[in-house]
């Protein structure tokens, strides 16, 4: 099977040595290196071929999926982030020996047109109720307004989702070539009617993300609506992460609202 999975990144990074990660540098567009020439990462940049590089503040690792799509072609597609990967599932040794195989991955896919990393659960939070404390509820308003007009059949999934407490997030995954297209042909439509109504000049930086943050909210809409069944892997991150703080700040935008 011959499977691409875009490796998003905008800096130099250690990647998977596997040759079915293609690393791809996204937000290429515009991008310059202390000397004043285009910047270059040594990996594929997103502003070549048909291309929303130019986006990248907004739209966040879906300059490279949207590359992907546009631009090139397997049996499966999928997406990781430069410190996030889907893992084989081992629970010691070095992190970047976890991440998952080719030959492995394979056999995850049998039976199944999509791989998903575990879900994200909130428990104190519906993915309304985080999304609207840590963002912005217009975004998520707006985008139901849009599924009523363009796309009615996915509002009963949209209002179930927003309903749950779990997700799956970080825009990751795996798809079968067919599933992956029609994926990707609904969300870039539901994205660019967004960002055509959506006012985000007063919005902070990480607010200003919102057509990334907003596709990991419609991932799961998506895959209920059209019935597709998966498979959920383990996922590993590169680096350390500071729960403490992280729960802290999820609490405080609980408790408190936005800073």
């Amino acid at each position: 099977m011959n499977i691409l999975i875009v490796v998003a990144t905008h800096k130099a990074y250690w990647m998977p040595e596997d040759p079915m990660y293609l690393p791809v540098h996204v937000g290429a567009e515009g991008k310059i290196d202390s000397d004043g020439n285009p910047l270059d990462l040594g990996f594929v940049k997103d502003n070549t071929g048909s291309n929303i590089s130019a986006k990248n503040a907004n739209y966040c690792e879906l300059t490279g999926l949207y590359w992907a799509w546009k631009n090139r072609k397997a049996d499966a597609v999928g997406l990781a982030h430069y410190r996030r990967h889907f893992s084989s599932g081992k629970r010691f040794g070095d992190k970047r020996s976890r991440i998952i195989g080719k030959a492995e991955l394979e056999k995850r896919l049998a039976g199944v047109d999509v791989l998903l990393p575990k879900p994200r659960n909130y428990w104190i939070e519906t993915n309304y109720s985080q999304y609207a404390h840590a963002h912005h509820a217009v975004d998520l308003d707006l985008t139901r307004a849009i599924l009523a007009e363009r796309h009615p059949e996915y509002l009963a999934a949209f209002d179930a989702s927003m309903r749950r407490t779990k997700g799956h997030r970080f825009n990751m995954f795996v798809m079968r070539w067919p599933v992956f297209d029609a994926y990707c042909t609904w969300l870039f439509d539901v994205l660019f009617a967004l960002e055509s109504r959506l006012d985000i000049r007063d919005y902070s930086k990480n607010d200003a993300r919102v057509f990334g943050f907003v596709s990991e909210r419609l991932l799961d809409v998506w895959l209920e609506t059209n019935h597709c069944p998966y498979k959920e892997l383990p996922y590993v991150f590169l680096e350390k992460q500071n729960w403490l703080k992280k729960g802290g700040n999820f609490v405080r935008r609980k408790l408190l609202g936005r800073p």
